[in-house]
């Protein structure tokens, strides 16, 4: 089972929140994005929220792409 320090990647109000609530949460709840940040997302490629980030399908490919790299770090 996959596990990650929630204090680590969540801004400080969204770290005692449950799984469900934070995925539906806006990206901003991400430790280190902005509300303007989260404008930008959501202008650029419809990311409302932290679900939204998750699936996009730009975000999947680059995680592919740095998977296909790790075995040579």
């Amino acid at each position: 089972m996959a596990s990650i320090d929630l204090e680590k990647v969540l801004d400080k109000a969204w770290a005692d929140k449950g799984l469900p609530e934070i995925l539906a949460a806006p990206v901003s709840a991400l430790k280190g994005v902005s509300d303007r940040d989260g404008e930008l997302l959501q202008e650029a490629f419809g990311v409302k929220t932290v679900s939204d980030l998750a699936g996009l399908k730009y975000v999947r490919w680059a995680q592919a792409l740095a998977a296909l790299d790790a075995p040579s770090r």
